[in-house]
């Protein structure tokens, strides 16, 4: 071939490669993808053509892999199977009249029933959850279930991997489960994966990105879901992860940033959801269906009399579990609206139901932290303030240098959620959490208690200072919110 034409032809094939991918695009992006989202690959695509595209292959889906969805599937069914009549809890005059709709929802996309005569104790200090936690493994006799987001042997969680060590030493089954790239990332995690072994668990990687075993997924989906179940009959749940306050980075200490969570420990029926969580789980990681924990052991100690539901959500189920349930209780509320979340980066449903909810006169308060580890986050999250505050809503900033990592709310004085979910679109997409609907009146003064504290020592933010911001910080508010809505 004459060299004359080569230039020419490679010319050629490019474009027609590029307009091939630009058609391609147009027509697979859009496909069950909210406009949004769609809008911003199509963008990425269009702008740097070849790199947006293999982008958009390996991180375009939020689905985890065919098989481990019908594993949720099947564990969905037998959840359902096997507390059928778990649902019976007297309604009474004090229920309000929007509650029951939002238990159906729940059951119907997470399985789970709502159960009553549940107590619970609330652990919003790092180093006290620390010690309940490892008191309860101590005292555990069956089984021990621990599922963290991030596991790390560090001088903090010392004595919890003795407590571990023990229970394993006298006979106690003990199962964990963490996040592969998670704890990968955390330092210490060759030192934390030895101990592990050493000391006789049963341990697996939740999620784990290795394609040379043959287990691989989109790698930014993650399981975020924090818990810890003791014998059947007692459980923790929140936004703590197995790690020292600091999370033992560098750039975390140089800053002084300490992590401030809630945790909560709950006894009664509402354990054996948590628990069957854990099951889902460890049969996705492992094929071991562990049928028989997930029932609840008899337990006679007095309770406070809660009603519970667990809701899970994350790329194993077909909607945004999580989402759906707080727009419903947005949607709900009478009275009063109290969000503490440290990443909060609404999707457009949940930014109408908030904003509406504050429109309509109720007392709509958020608490997020004046300084963050993450700084794309933290600038998405700054972008949404301004509609925020002209809607009505008000802002606390909980002062550096600690990160305000808790996560939970409080509709009225009927309901409240916690767990490990982030307001937030990773949340509702491309993370699995762990969300605990309670409705009673000692568990929202608990929590009220919280916030109230929360509120002593924050500042409020004023729709005239945050005008006021340097056009700089205005720059990377936007151009990070562009970047959220890439799921």
């Amino acid at each position: 071939m004459d060299s004359a034409w080569i230039a020419p032809l490679v010319a050629a094939l490019a474009i027609i490669v590029d307009v091939t991918v630009r058609v391609v695009a147009l027509i697979v992006v859009p496909i069950n993808r909210r406009p949004q989202t769609a809008a911003a690959w199509l963008l990425a695509i269009f702008l740097i053509p070849y790199v947006g595209f293999l982008l958009f292959l390996m991180l375009g889906s939020t689905k985890l892999p065919k098989h481990r969805r019908e594993k949720q599937l099947e564990i969905n069914k037998y959840i359902v199977e096997t507390t059928d009549g778990m649902d019976d809890v007297s309604v009474d005059p004090s229920w309000p009249d929007w509650l029951e709709p939002v238990v159906e929802l729940n059951r119907t996309l997470g399985a789970m029933p709502l159960v009553g005569g549940n107590s619970a104790k609330m652990y919003p200090d790092y180093d006290s959850s620390l010690g309940a936690m490892t008191r309860a493994v101590n005292e555990a006799t069956r089984f021990v279930h621990a599922e963290f987001y991030i596991i790390s042997l560090d001088a903090t969680t010392k004595p919890f991997f003795d407590a571990l060590e023990a229970a394993v030493q006298r006979g106690v089954t003990v199962r964990v489960l963490l996040d592969h790239i998670a704890s990968l990332r955390a330092p210490g995690y060759g030192h934390t994966i030895r101990a592990l072994k050493r000391i006789g668990v049963e341990w697996r990687l939740m999620l784990p990105v290795q394609p040379w075993r043959g287990r691989y997924q989109r790698p930014d989906l993650r399981n975020h879901r924090k818990l810890l179940v003791i014998d059947g009959i007692r459980a923790f749940t929140g936004s703590q992860n197995m790690i020292d306050r600091s999370y033992n980075k560098p750039g975390n200490i140089k800053r002084g940033l300490q992590w401030k969570d809630v945790m909560v420990r709950f006894d009664g029926p509402i354990v054996a959801g948590i628990n069957a969580l854990f099951v889902s789980d460890w049969y996705s990681e492992t094929d071991e269906l562990l049928l028989r924990e997930t029932q609840p052991v008899a337990d006679d100690e007095e309770r406070q009399g809660l009603d519970a539901q667990v809701v899970p959500s994350g790329p194993g189920f077909d909607g945004e579990n999580n989402l759906r349930l707080f727009n419903a209780l947005l949607y709900n509320a009478q009275e009063r609206i109290i969000v503490t979340s440290p990443y909060f980066v609404p999707d457009d449903s949940m930014l109408y139901a908030i904003t509406t909810a504050a429109q309509r006169g109720l007392d709509v308060q958020l608490f997020v932290s004046e300084v963050a580890d993450q700084p794309v986050v933290y600038h998405a999250q700054r972008s949404y303030y301004e509609v925020l505050l002209r809607a009505g809503v008000r802002i606390w900033l909980y002062p550096a240098p600690t990160v305000l990592h808790a996560k939970h709310f409080t509709i009225d004085e009927d309901v409240a959620v916690i767990g490990s979910s982030n307001m937030d679109m990773r949340s509702f997409s491309l993370n699995l959490e762990i969300s605990i609907m309670v409705r009673g009146v000692t568990f929202i003064t608990a929590l009220r208690e919280i916030e109230d504290g929360y509120r002593e020592v924050s500042r409020e933010l004023s729709l005239e200072e945050w005008l006021e911001r340097p056009f700089r910080s205005k720059v990377l508010d936007n151009l990070a919110r562009l970047s959220s809505v890439v799921q």
